[in-house]
């Protein structure tokens, strides 16, 4: 998508994050003593601070200046922050980290895909070091123990990803620009034959098929013109080659 797409994706969320705070404003002003009307107002708003986290995350991760990704940063900060309070009231209200939202889920007619918090990309690339690090040593720890068999695999560093996609890039583009070398290579050996076969006049089989064809059409002829004369002679039409006249009396 364009960067004009992922602009209009930015705004919306910042709509729906105004629309949400003063939601809030309006609902959090009096204290809800039905425990269950309570937990449905709190999951509401879990979830639709979920949705406004997944478009700013997206809005983030793919565009390019780095003051519109500066600004959204902070946003998306914030908007993490009340996600993890509403969650800490959730869990406070009902004594359990797992809640049954499929009614509210429901009513604003999302999936349950759209409940799930995924890591923000700017997080593990901002901490991809010591998250390698810290994997590097676990996996140590768990081959001393001998929990581990095999040897853990290396980490692949971002400047190895992008060396390694950049070696298959080129290979691709090889691979393109031979083949289409071996197209150009085959048309032209195509017009060389073609050109050759001109120079050198028709093929002798071809000729050979051509002179029998006119042979066999003028032999053919002959044998008609004969029949045709057998025949007015036998029927007293022509004499020694030529018309004899019939005449009939009137």
């Amino acid at each position: 998508m364009s960067q004009a797409t992922y602009n209009k994706i930015w705004t919306n969320a910042q709509k729906d994050l105004d629309t949400q705070l003063q939601a809030e404003r309006e609902q959090f002003l009096q204290p809800e003593k039905d425990r269950v009307k309570a937990f449905r107002m709190l999951a509401a708003s879990y979830i639709k601070y979920l949705q406004i986290f997944h478009h700013l995350e997206e809005a983030h991760s793919h565009l390019i200046h780095q003051q519109k990704r500066a600004a959204i940063r902070q946003v998306l900060d914030g908007v993490i922050g009340r996600i993890l309070e509403l969650k800490k009231e959730m869990v406070q209200l009902e004594n359990s980290e797992f809640h049954y939202t499929d009614n509210v889920i429901e009513d604003l007619k999302l999936l349950p895909e759209d409940t799930e918090i995924p890591i923000p990309k700017y997080f593990i690339k901002e901490n991809l070091e010591g998250l390698q690090q810290r994997e590097k040593t676990l996996d140590e720890i768990l081959l001393n123990a001998g929990l581990e068999t095999q040897k853990p695999v290396k980490a692949m560093t971002l400047e190895e990803a992008i060396k390694m996609i950049q070696v298959a890039e080129r290979a691709r583009q090889g691979r393109r620009r031979a083949l289409f070398m071996k197209q150009i290579y085959l048309e032209e050996k195509r017009k060389r034959h073609t050109k050759l076969q001109e120079q050198a006049g028709p093929n002798p089989d071809d000729a050979a098929t051509c002179i029998q064809k006119v042979w066999r059409g003028y032999i053919q002829r002959k044998k008609t013109e004969k029949m045709r004369e057998e025949e007015m002679i036998f029927l007293g039409m022509e004499v020694n080659g030529k018309k004899a006249w019939v005449h009939t009396d009137r």
